[in-house]
């Protein structure tokens, strides 16, 4: 019987730092053969990336659970023969060096559609492989500047903000997860691979989805612009409590509105959740004084039975410690060999009848590649050639 949705898919994974290894993270947990093709001398740069725990970097060590590392010389010939013989066995390639790369390198997608036309090969770069920024540098702070999202995420002087997670990279992530999951599913009907060329720009500005409609519809937005959803009204926005902390207030629809009312006895209010100018900074003044009126565990407490979207801002240990996330498994605790345990973050995907699962703990820099090797038909002998001759 199946027991993990992608049972039986191989994916070679050349990609390093955050973006692509979250990709190959989620296929590997949901039960795909990863291989890490990796540099023979440093690997990963985040493997050495602190904070670390015995000499290995903790980000690693969540990106990369669940794969094999192959180490490989790509500038050499017989590194370049060694991955052709592994894409024919691959289903999927994925890889996010910069566009022309892999071409130079003689890895590409046409050579390695003419091994093998069945290949699914991802690229999943900063601004996609056409277009004037094509060969540009970036990085996410930079993707999510030039979407325009970071202009949207600015403090109450209009000054934008580092956001507290990489949402370019790893909603880039997770599309090319969707697209390799798509292109396979439609393989089986076209009787053959794609390329799929993923920018991580690209995906940012297709996260602005409420805040277009608004520039599509003539209102447009510029840095520090508001709207309903980064903090134009009272009901949709963040307060500080007595005690310094913080309570988030999403009272969107109605009703929700009406029962924050309710909870805070201010039937005067209720009429005023869309108002406008002065009206509307004269009830943020109210609100504000109102939250500054007790701390955020009285408030909590207060909206504990309560249906309307108020809840508090928790700091990283609080939010991995809440019932909610403890009751989803989200924070699990993974057995590392010559570590101990190893605190991870746990997959999102939650599924009935082939769930994920953390099987193997991230590998040693080029664990596995006389194994791989070896059922890739090298012999003994010449593994130890290639070792010798830096290949491997």
């Amino acid at each position: 019987m199946m027991k993990q949705a992608l049972e039986g898919i191989c994916i070679v994974d050349l990609s390093r730092l955050l973006p692509g290894p979250y990709c190959s993270m989620l296929l590997a947990d949901l039960g795909a053969e990863v291989i890490k093709v990796e540099d023979p001398h440093l690997g990963d740069p985040t493997r050495w990336t602190p904070p670390q725990t015995h000499d290995t970097g903790i980000v690693f060590l969540n990106l990369n659970r669940n794969k094999r590392s192959l180490t490989l010389n790509l500038k050499d010939p017989r590194g370049v023969a060694i991955f052709h013989r592994l894409a024919e066995r691959a289903d999927v390639i994925l890889e996010t060096f910069r566009p022309g790369v892999m071409d130079r390198l003689g890895i590409g997608y046409k050579a390695i559609a003419a091994i093998n036309p069945q290949i699914v090969y991802c690229s999943l770069t900063g601004y996609g492989q056409s277009g004037p920024y094509r060969d540009r540098s970036g990085h996410d702070l930079n993707y999510i500047s030039l979407a325009g999202i970071l202009g949207l995420t600015t403090d109450q002087e209009g000054r934008p903000t580092i956001p507290g997670t990489q949402i370019a990279d790893l909603a880039g992530a997770m599309a090319a997860t969707i697209a390799i999951l798509a292109a396979l599913l439609a393989r089986q009907r076209l009787g053959h691979g794609q390329y799929i060329d993923v920018a991580m720009t690209d995906v940012a500005v297709s996260l602005l989805t409420v805040a277009a409609a608004s520039a599509f519809a003539g209102h447009p937005l510029p840095v520090g612009g508001r709207f309903e959803l980064n903090g134009r009204f009272p009901f949709f926005n963040i307060y500080e409590t007595s005690d310094g902390g913080f309570v988030s207030l999403g009272a969107l629809e109605p009703k929700f509105w009406q029962e924050f009312c309710r909870v805070v006895g201010r039937a005067d209010w209720l009429d005023k959740q869309f108002v406008s100018d002065q009206e509307r900074e004269h009830l943020f003044a109210e609100l504000r004084q109102l939250f500054r009126s007790k701390s955020r565990r009285e408030w909590q407490e207060i909206f504990a039975d309560a249906d309307a979207c108020c809840e508090p801002v928790l700091s990283l240990d609080e939010a991995f410690s809440h019932p909610q996330v403890q009751h989803r498994q989200m924070i699990v605790d993974v057995p590392e060999p010559g570590r101990g345990t190893v605190r991870h973050l746990a997959s999102p995907l939650k599924l009935s009848e082939t769930p994920p699962s953390i099987r193997t703990p991230a590998p040693q820099l080029g664990q596995h590649t006389l194994t791989i090797l070896h059922e890739l038909g090298y012999t003994e002998a010449e593994c130890q050639e290639l070792k010798q001759a830096g290949v491997i």
